[in-house]
């Protein structure tokens, strides 16, 4: 991108209500994990500089730093992140500081106790307080301002489920054709081995607004006009039958252990509806 086509973006966005910030500013960033956990040695290594933007930093030394451990998991700060430490600060009660004890590093908040003992508090059941006491050789290196996280990616699994539920959603604002609705139940006829199966169709029929709710004899009489010599037409009273349980809800909350039906036949019941839906949809 040229600094023309940035100051066109800048323009844009602040056209829109937008903040954007030049990033100018260098400050370091130490390539050795610090540690959120048990202390460690942290050694001063520079991996390369960030830049910030000017508006962001305060007149202290910053840096940035990379994180180990899961002592502070409870504060958000977690393996992997990198944090912004501002030194030269006096902590507070509630700062979350990065210390050097005894040569080595770590992460924790800071707190002052009734008895003016002052310690270092992880964020996690599974590690102890540390009380800082004569014994202890203790810098404060800084406080942390901000956690940078790393931007998660979206696996395709899950982009597809969303895509999926999507077109599930929007099916029913779709028409479907009177025409398209005969062809399917001659196109699923053949599946139904037994009348009650019948109920699958509907179902699946009722969720896309092809049906009405509970209107059975409309769709016993649809059944008996595309297919009058299938072997097992549908009747009104098993349809109703089998509207019980998770079965008087969407396909999409049936449940196998509270339906009409168990094991391989709900299984049955349940992959005929998916199917009509899938021609319905097609």
């Amino acid at each position: 991108m040229t600094l023309e086509e940035l100051r066109e973006l800048f323009s844009d966005m602040l056209s829109k209500g937008l903040q954007p910030m030049y990033c100018d500013t260098i400050i370091p960033l130490y390539e050795s994990p610090v540690p959120c956990g048990e202390p460690n040695v942290c050694h001063e290594d520079l991996v390369h500089d960030m830049l910030f933007p000017r508006e962001l930093l305060s007149m202290h030394p910053e840096m940035v730093v990379c994180v180990t451990g899961d002592s502070m998991i409870d504060a958000g700060i977690a393996p992997g992140d990198k944090v912004r430490v501002q030194g030269d600060v006096m902590p507070q009660d509630g700062d979350i500081l990065l210390v050097r004890l005894d040569g080595e590093y770590t992460i924790k908040c800071y707190f002052v106790d009734e008895q003016n003992c002052h310690w270092l508090v992880p964020q996690n059941e599974k590690y102890q307080p540390i009380m800082l006491d004569e014994q202890i050789e203790v810098m404060i290196v800084g406080r942390i301002t901000e956690v940078m996280k790393q931007a998660p990616r979206i696996s395709s699994r899950d982009c597809l489920k969303a895509i999926r539920r999507w077109k599930l959603a929007n099916i029913d604002n779709r028409e479907v054709s009177p025409l398209r609705v005969s062809q399917v139940v001659r196109e699923i006829a053949p599946l139904v081995k037994k009348g009650r199966q019948w109920y699958a169709v509907y179902r699946a029929m009722a969720d896309v607004n092809v049906m009405k709710e509970n209107d059975f004899d409309v769709f016993c009489d649809l059944i008996r006009t595309e297919v009058p010599k299938h072997s097992h037409l549908p009747k009104t009273q098993e349809m109703q039958r089998m509207a019980s349980f998770s079965f008087a809800k969407p396909v999409s909350r049936w449940l196998a252990d509270n339906a009409p039906v168990k094991g391989k036949i709900f299984a049955d019941y349940k992959n005929l509806a998916k199917k009509t839906r899938e021609l319905l949809e097609s």
